[in-house]
């Protein structure tokens, strides 16, 4: 069993867009959180976020974890699949397909799967440390050393992701973090509307300052900032 985990979330659609696309999953009581961000157009994010999150609170509570891991990855691959499935179909003018990052907590071990844009963090310390890298045109120019961090800031391809779920073909891509969880130590799972909008010394101090609405405190930093995309916030602190 893992042990008591405090959690909030909260989501919001920002102060621009009418339609929130993010979803988001908290259970502290098997140690799964997660966080989608929808893409596609006539809704059609939305049924993909919808989708990850509503398979991921289907996994049983009595599977171990390193069963529940690869429940995780083998639903995350299905739906990848479903998504897949509907192009062509008329449902929707873009392909519905959503990023994801997922986290899982046992006893003094965390794990990491993402793929996309949504971002998780470990607060340790005092320093904010990220534990995914981003899928996107912009990260892979900053890998290949063709812009500078300031100049991704501005970058119009910003939102061009490169792989989500039900984008792409055949087997779903997603990449992997693990590590060990000290005393002490928090997590953040967070959309790309929220870090967007808030620098990383302004969220290592709310989240620093975890107490109850944690995650609508970043949620309101966010909005006091104009945030002008879907915002979703989960925190976790073993």
């Amino acid at each position: 069993m893992s042990r008591f985990i405090r959690a909030w979330s909260a989501t919001h659609p920002g102060t621009v867009r009418t339609q929130n696309q993010d979803a988001f999953l908290c259970r502290p009581e098997i140690g799964l959180f997660a966080v989608a961000d929808g893409v596609g157009g006539n809704g059609g994010g939305e049924v993909a976020s919808g989708e990850v999150v509503t398979m991921l609170s289907r996994i049983p509570e009595t599977l171990p974890p390193a069963a529940r891991l690869a429940g995780v990855r083998g639903g995350l691959q299905r739906t990848h699949e479903r998504l897949l499935g509907t192009l062509g179909t008329g449902a929707h003018d873009v392909a519905p397909a959503t990023t994801v990052v997922v986290l899982m907590l046992h006893e003094s071990h965390f794990a990491c799967l993402w793929a996309g844009d949504s971002r998780a963090y470990m607060l340790r310390d005092g320093q904010l440390c990220r534990l995914t890298t981003d899928h996107s045109v912009v990260q892979d120019l900053l890998n290949a050393g063709a812009i500078t961090e300031a100049e991704a800031e501005d970058d119009p391809r910003q939102h061009v992701i490169t792989r989500a779920i039900g984008a792409g073909e055949g087997e779903l891509l997603l990449d992997k973090a693990i590590g060990e969880v000290r005393p002490r130590d928090r997590f953040l799972l967070c959309s790309d509307g929220l870090y967007k909008a808030l620098g990383l010394e302004t969220i290592a101090g709310l989240v620093t300052a975890a107490e109850d609405d944690a995650a609508k405190r970043l949620i309101d930093a966010a909005l006091a900032r104009s945030a002008r995309d879907n915002i979703t916030a989960v925190i976790a602190i073993p």
